[in-house]
């Protein structure tokens, strides 16, 4: 990235800097601007996004074109945004930084044969594309073998490889939380960057379906690498849910009896006799028997 520093400012330095026609375009000067001021308005002034994609649009093809010094051009153009991927990937480095800052420049400049320029935030597609570059490299030595004890390396047993997209996605599908078409999906459009428009042209869907299937899909996916979640097979998750966690109930009691209700029946006429009590139960076992009017002791 020093190199590519000081050749951006030979570029532009002396009496005829490498210059860019910006006439017509909004929010820059009506004339040919140096590409060093051309930078400072891109990135401090009042320049709208489709301006900066026509700007990059116009580099980038002039690198594809004419070699060498607008390659160079384009190096130095973007050497803040990739002066920032760098820092921040060398802080997890063990290496070098040097080697790492090279990846990052090697994914920019690959970027720059290949990006899409018909797709708008050039820029922002080309930093990623240093971004994952480095990231590689990044993850690659965190996989390398590390010395142990103090004459340097040793045997070891080699690590698993665990986290692996692919190995990730293979295993949610063995957990029965992706489908294989939903895998490949992800798989796909996520890692080996092929558009999702194009992955279901192929398949003959529609685009709108393929969005919604991959949304779900990653929806489940996280819940399941988070938490361990795994899909249940019923019409209504939630409701299933909520009834699983449902605290299981006591015995079932008995319903009470209730009381026998008091007649309703008409009250007896004065002078006539209720009805008998019940019988009390004597020492012997049998029930007395109730006493008899007074006046049927004496007969007529």
């Amino acid at each position: 990235m020093d190199i590519a520093r000081s050749s951006f400012e030979l570029l532009v330095d002396g009496a005829d800097p490498l210059s860019l026609d910006c006439r017509g375009l909004d929010g820059l000067p009506n004339c040919f601007v140096p590409l060093d001021e051309l930078l400072h308005c891109l990135l401090h002034g009042p320049c709208p996004q489709h301006t900066k994609d026509i700007v990059w649009s116009m580099l980038v093809e002039r690198s594809r074109s004419l070699g060498a010094t607008w390659t160079l051009a384009c190096a130095g153009m973007a050497l803040p945004a990739l002066a920032g991927v760098a820092k921040r990937l060398a802080a997890q480095y063990a290496g070098d930084p040097y080697d790492l800052h090279a990846e990052v420049l090697a994914g920019f400049l690959h970027a720059l044969s290949t990006i899409d320029l018909n797709r708008p935030h050039v820029v922002v597609r080309l930093k990623w594309a240093a971004y994952r570059r480095g990231f590689a490299a990044l993850t690659e030595a965190r996989d390398a073998p590390t010395p142990v004890g103090p004459d340097g390396f040793d045997s070891a047993p080699p690590r698993a490889p665990w986290g692996h997209p692919d190995l990730v996605l293979a295993s949610a599908v063995r957990a029965e939380v992706l489908t294989r078409t939903e895998a490949d999906l992800i798989g796909s459009t996520r890692l080996d960057e092929q558009s999702v428009n194009d992955w279901a042209a192929v398949r003959g869907l529609s685009l709108a379906s393929v969005y919604k299937t991959r949304r779900r899909a990653e929806q489940r996916l996280v819940a399941f690498l988070r938490y361990g979640v795994r899909p249940v097979d019923s019409e209504d998750p939630v409701a299933h849910t909520a009834t699983a966690h449902l605290p299981r109930s006591a015995t079932p009691r008995r319903p009470r009896r209730q009381a026998p209700r008091s007649s309703r029946s008409v009250p007896p006429l004065p002078g006539c006799l209720k009805e008998p009590p019940e019988a009390v139960s004597s020492g012997a076992g049998a029930p007395t028997q109730p006493s008899m009017p007074p006046r049927a002791l004496g007969g007529a």
